[in-house]
C-alpha cells in the first residue's frame, strides 16, 4: 500500500530543493490557516512567492498544474492574504503565485523527479 502523504511530502521536499538550487529562499513550509494551506512560502529576490506543489505519477492525465481549479486558486489567494496579515507584511509587497508540477521519472532505478515550474501561474484577482 502506498502512503500518499509520504509521497506528497517527498515531492514537496524535492520541489523545495529544486527551487532553492535556482536561488529561492524558503521562508516557511506548509503554512496552514482556516482558509487553506500554502505548500511553500519562498523569497525570490524582492518577491514573495507562494508555491503550490502538485505531484503526478507517470501515465496520469494532465500536469499537476492542470489540477488547480478556480476554487483552489481562491483558497491559495485567501491563505496568502492571511499569511501577509499574520506576518505584518505590507500589502505593497510584490508577490506571485507559482506552481511546481512534480512527476516521477519513468524507468529509473532510484527515486527521480521531473519538474515543471510555472512562475506567476495565476494572479490574485483571477
Amino acid at each position: 500500500m502506498i502512503d500518499r502523504n509520504a509521497v506528497g511530502k517527498a515531492a514537496e521536499a524535492a520541489a523545495e530543493s529544486f527551487l532553492q538550487q535556482r536561488g529561492l529562499k524558503t521562508l516557511q513550509r506548509n503554512f496552514h490557516c482556516r482558509m487553506g494551506e500554502i505548500d511553500l512560502v519562498m523569497r525570490d529576490g524582492d518577491c514573495l512567492v507562494f508555491t503550490e506543489v502538485r505531484f503526478r505519477r507517470p501515465g496520469q492525465h494532465g500536469s499537476g498544474a492542470d489540477s488547480i481549479t478556480q476554487a483552489k486558486r481562491h483558497k491559495l489567494v485567501m491563505a496568502a492574504g492571511f499569511y501577509l496579515r499574520s506576518k505584518k507584511i505590507s500589502s505593497h509587497q510584490y508577490c506571485r503565485f507559482d506552481v511546481v508540477s512534480v512527476s516521477e521519472c519513468a524507468n529509473t532505478a532510484r527515486q527521480a523527479y521531473e519538474f515543471n515550474w510555472i512562475r506567476n501561474a495565476f494572479q490574485a484577482d483571477s
